[in-house]
This record gives structure tokens, sequence and C-alpha cells, in this order.
């Protein structure tokens, strides 16, 4: 850059929480020679002593207004300077900037944002952070990424989507992930603070208005105890199973795990085979329930297989039986099942109902729990081809979850539960 002139007539200046002190000589140069100089009025008060006409950013139409109307006057010595957080083009200005004046006439000057400063403090990569800004924003990409079970998340928080909010939106949705939840607030001022809390501690605090929410995955869940004494008999939320690192949503939800506990008529010391166990979630439910019953737990992939021995240790669960394995295949040497629940096929239903029908105990039941309309179809023609009894559950559940101060519904995928049972002939 010429120091003795702008190179275009509006500079924008990132900066941090320690003010004039964490810029260069040269933008410090760049400040002295504003000609107008626009930010808010935290931005200006850095620069007391500054004797150029000021512009206090309230409202972002009418200081681009203002700009415009200085550039109508431009000439070789108008520089305008717009001070901001941060780099400008990061959920920043910026942005707007570029879309209301020629980027021939700007020119950006980035200082570490806070998602730079935040992760530095916390000594994680940030290549791979999830962005989410809800400044200004609605939670609603911060839900979905939590539901995906995103490994790094960042949130850009305002004074309604606060800490305290975003820890209530992760309870209110049980998920199957447990998160690390760090608060870093007024990053690079003399009174910064970084503190990493459990989200029920979160509820309960203030944060300084500067602050940006890191969210960690937990990769160790398996590895942390539960308080096996203050787990319900019936109903054990998401986060109690190690689900699959790559979907960890993917389990028979708790509230669809209770409605199908109830389908099955469970009675004590019987044999019970849950069919595409994925994570264990239904079959263990059932060994709680049913200590004196045998659960056979079919699952066809070797990591499922994996997380169900885990999850059964790490409920102290002993009478499910982990099957590594394809069904129907699998199922022929397996003792007869007075209950069978069917919660994956992977694209095999028919053979599998037909190998059900084959070893079923009399006054048996079957139940089902569908997701897609084709497998009801499936489902529904075998049974009727075969001369069964059946009766469908649809379930189409929301969860209620806090917007602001406000409450809002979110749907879960509907499940249609099919129980069946062999007609008396």
């Amino acid at each position: 850059m010429n120091h003795e002139q702008c190179i275009t007539p509006v500079q924008v200046v990132g900066i941090g929480l320690d003010g004039a002190d964490g810029l260069t000589d040269t933008l410090r140069q760049l400040v002295g020679r504003a000609t107008l100089l626009v930010g808010s009025s935290r931005h200006l008060g850095y620069f007391p002593n500054h004797q150029a006409p000021r512009l206090v950013l309230r409202d972002f139409t009418e200081a681009v207004r203002a700009i415009r109307a200085q550039l109508d006057k431009v000439n070789k010595d108008t520089c305008i300077v717009v001070i901001v957080s941060g780099d400008p083009l990061f959920f920043g200005l910026g942005r707007l900037l570029l879309t209301q004046l020629p980027p021939q006439q700007l020119t950006f000057h980035p200082h570490l944002s806070s998602v730079q400063l935040a992760c530095s403090r916390i000594k994680v990569p940030w290549q791979n952070a999830h962005l989410v800004s809800a400044h200004g924003r609605s939670l609603e990409q911060l839900r979905v990424a939590l539901k995906q079970g995103v490994d790094k998340i960042v949130v850009l928080t305002d004074e309604t989507n606060t800490p305290s909010a975003i820890a209530r939106l992760l309870l209110a949705m049980d998920l199957a992930s447990c998160y690390e939840f760090w608060v870093c607030e007024n990053l690079g001022g003399s009174d910064e603070k970084v503190l990493c809390l459990g989200v029920n501690a979160i509820l309960n605090q203030t944060f300084a208005p500067l602050n940006v929410v890191v969210l960690l995955r937990n990769s160790n869940q398996a590895e942390q105890e539960l308080d096996l004494d203050s787990l319900p008999l019936l109903g054990l939320n998401n986060q109690s199973f190690v689900s699959f690192s790559d979907r960890p949503g993917l389990m028979t939800k708790r509230e669809v795990r209770v409605l199908v506990l109830g389908e099955l008529a469970l009675q004590p010391g019987q044999t019970v085979w849950d069919i595409g166990a994925g994570t264990g979630s239904v079959s263990i439910e059932i060994a709680r329930l049913c200590p004196t019953s045998q659960v056979f737990a079919i699952e066809k992939t070797a990591i499922g297989s994996a997380l169900i021995t885990k999850n059964c240790r790490r409920l102290q669960v002993r009478n499910v039986t982990s099957i590594y394995g394809g069904a129907p295949e699998v199922l022929h040497n397996l003792s007869a099942p007075n209950r069978i629940f069917i919660g994956g096929s992977g694209g095999n239903l028919n053979s599998i109902l037909d190998t059900c029908q084959a070893r079923l105990i009399e006054d048996g039941v079957v139940v089902l729990a569908l997701a897609t309309l084709e497998h009801l179809h499936t489902a529904l023609d075998w049974f009727n081809s075969h001369n069964w009894n059946y009766r469908l559950l649809q379930i189409q559940l929301s969860h209620s979850v806090p917007v602001g101060k406000l409450t809002r519904w979110s749907a879960l995928n509907p499940v249609t539960i099919v129980r069946a049972t062999r007609k008396n002939l």
C-alpha cells in the first residue's frame, strides 16, 4: 500500500478487543489518515483523539447510504475507514458492503476472527469446524447440525441465542451424542475467559455479551460411566447408548422404543429375537425389563455388533447375546423365539418373515418398526398372503424445542409399528 494515500476510497479494517494496540503500524497509519471514521461506539472508542468526522454504526442500511453520499464527493484524499470486529468477510459487515458498493472501491484488512481465537484457546483445529451464526438468526441450523451428529460446531451467539439457550436446545433434543460445551468470552481482551462446563451448569450462568460457543462431540462416550442407580426401569434416554460414530442418530429412538416394548407384550423367561438390532437399544431395554429372558441381538454389521457388546457392558446387561451376521441365514441356529422384533431387514423382509413363521413358538408375537411406505406394503402383503392377524400403530411424534424465549414443535420421522400374530385355525 502507498502510505501517502488510500488505494481505494473505502478501507474496511478488522479489529480485536485489544483495540488499536492489536493493529499493525501500517493499519494504525491508515486509520490515522481517515477522512471519515465509521464503526460502532465501542470500535470508535478505540480512537478517542481522531480528528475526522465519525459515523456511528447503528442501522447498517443508513450507514451504507451515508458512505455512498461521501463517495459521490470522492477525491484523491478521500479515505473512509470502516472499523469492524474480526474478519469483515466472516459473517460481518463486509458482505453487505460488497452487495451495495462496487468491489473496486473496497479494500479489506481482516483481523483474527472469533472462531480462530476460540479454537486456538481450546487447542483444536478449526478448518473442519461446522460454523453456525445464530447472531440475529434462529438456532435451526444448529439443530440440524446436532441432529446429524457433527463432530465440531462453532456457534456465533447473540443476546437471544445465548449459551443458556443453546444448552436448553441440547437438552430438549435428547441427542444420542454427548458434546463438550465450551464458552469463550471476550476473546482477545484483558477479561477473556474460556470455560468448559456441563450442559446443566450452563443453564444457570450468564456470560459476557461477546462470546462464542464451541461444541465438541465426545468420542469417548463409551468410557464414561453411567450412574446405573439413577436410570429409569423403562425408556432409557438416547445418550445412554454408544452409537455409530458417523451416524449417531441411527437407533430406535426412546419414544418408539417404549411403544415397541408395549406391543411385544413381554413376559418373564422368554426367548426374544431382535433382528437388525443396530446399537442394541431395544435388546437392552428388553433384557433390563425381563432379566430371566434370553435376548438375541442380530446385527449384520461388525461395527453394530461390537456396539451391542459395548452397550451391554456399559449398562451391565448379561442376558443379551450379540449375533454378528445377516438374517435370515443366522436365525436357523438360534433357540425358537416367543417374541420377535424386526427393526431392520437389509432388504430381506420376505425371507426373514418366512423364517419367523417357521420358528416362532405358538402364540408368539412379531413386531416391526417401519419407516417407509414400501417396507410397510411388503410387510402387509406378506401377512395378508400368509393368513396372519395384524394391527398398525402409526407414530407421529414431536418434541418441544426452544426458539429464543418461545417454544415450538420439532417433528420426528413418522414410524409405523406392526404387531402380528398367527390366526387361530
